[in-house]
């Protein structure tokens, strides 16, 4: 199975809503050149990242998942998004952690992670995600030519430069995020 890829913007319909206003407001700022940026229609079957691979021999070294981790200190939650590359995982119990500065934390519960980033569940993705939520990036994923990663939506994934995750807002890059 082939991916027509286009310009991201050219397709909104394939776009959450929170990811499309993140990307105009990313193109109309000026803070990024977005014409890298591309979205294709897939089977939502295909969401999850194995399946999208075995259907379409996409590399799984160019695709990278976005989960949302919270954890609390004194009584105060701390969230956060991470990116890393679809050949790993996130070390959620060292390296997040201590950056959260929590003792403990983990994934956001899926209902309260759709419904606190306006995003379908196997389509969440570092653009367009609350202000306040850090989005850390595995320096790994930085390196690729192109990564594929959610659009907000189980029906089309993102395909964008492995450096420009680094640049959404909020975003920074993480040595050792992943394992």
């Amino acid at each position: 199975m082939r991916l027509d890829w286009v310009p991201a913007l050219s397709r909104p319909d394939l776009l959450a809503a929170p990811v499309r206003s993140a990307l105009e407001g990313m193109q109309s700022g000026g803070r990024a050149d977005l014409s890298a940026l591309e979205v294709a229609e897939i089977d939502p079957d295909l969401a999850d990242t194995a399946a999208l691979v075995e259907a379409t021999g996409l590399d799984m070294e160019d695709m990278a998942n976005c989960i949302v981790i919270a954890g609390a200190r004194a009584g105060q939650e701390r969230v956060c998004a991470a990116v890393v590359l679809g050949t790993t995982r996130a070390d959620v119990n060292r390296t997040v952690r201590t950056i959260l500065d929590v003792r403990k934390c983990s994934f956001m519960p899926m209902d309260d992670a759709v419904g606190r980033t306006g995003m379908e569940y196997g389509g969440i993705t570092p653009v367009g995600l609350p202000e306040d939520w850090p989005v850390l990036v595995d320096a790994a994923v930085l390196g690729r030519a192109s990564v594929v990663i959610g659009s907000g939506v189980r029906r089309s994934k993102l395909r964008l430069p492995g450096a420009l995750v680094a640049r959404l807002p909020g975003a920074r890059s993480v040595e050792g995020l992943a394992l």
